[in-house]
């Protein structure tokens, strides 16, 4: 075996590990309805439109935040069509999707972009929100470990690279 197919091996044994906990009924309840409420990012530019509508000091901030993760999950939907991994095929997945391609999580990109960008926003239970998100996409056997990890450092590093931008405006 070669390193690739190490880590493709390793992959596949990490995720039904996860995919097994989705045995029990709340586990899977709870990622199933993680999984519904982010998709296409929904939950994130929510968070982020809410934050804009209660916090008029730094709506302008907050709106830029929630761009930067609307952005994020859009350059996700970008490489997935580039790489097109299919999902793994040897769990049976808990939730549809609303595509074939599994790298990276998209899913996970949005949820780290938020983390990023709420969070130093001072939204402090968005970061674990996001954690919590990312496993859940391994719980419902939609994605491999190494998907969601480029995923969600996928949306960290877009965040981080506006993080800037975000914080700029002397109007906010």
């Amino acid at each position: 075996m070669d390193d690739m197919d190490d880590m493709d091996h390793m992959d596949r044994r990490i995720l039904s590990v996860f995919r097994a906990c989705g045995n029990d009924p709340r586990v899977a309840g709870a990622a199933r309805a993680l999984s519904w409420v982010g998709e296409h990012g929904a939950l994130w530019l929510a968070a982020g439109l809410a934050g804009a509508a209660v916090n008029g000091a730094r709506r302008g901030a907050w709106l830029r935040g929630t761009a930067l993760t609307a952005g994020a999950h859009l350059v996700s939907m970008g490489v997935k069509r580039v790489v097109r991994r299919p999902r793994p095929a040897h769990v049976e997945p808990l939730v549809r999707t609303a595509g074939r391609h599994s790298f990276p999580s998209s899913h996970a990109t949005s949820a780290a972009a938020a983390a990023v960008a709420y969070g130093a926003l001072g939204a402090h239970a968005i970061p674990p929100l996001a954690a919590a998100m990312c496993l859940s996409r391994l719980v419902v056997g939609v994605h491999y470990p190494s998907d969601v990890a480029a995923g969600a450092a996928l949306g960290a590093l877009t965040a981080r690279i506006g993080s800037r931008w975000m914080a700029g405006g002397a109007h906010d």
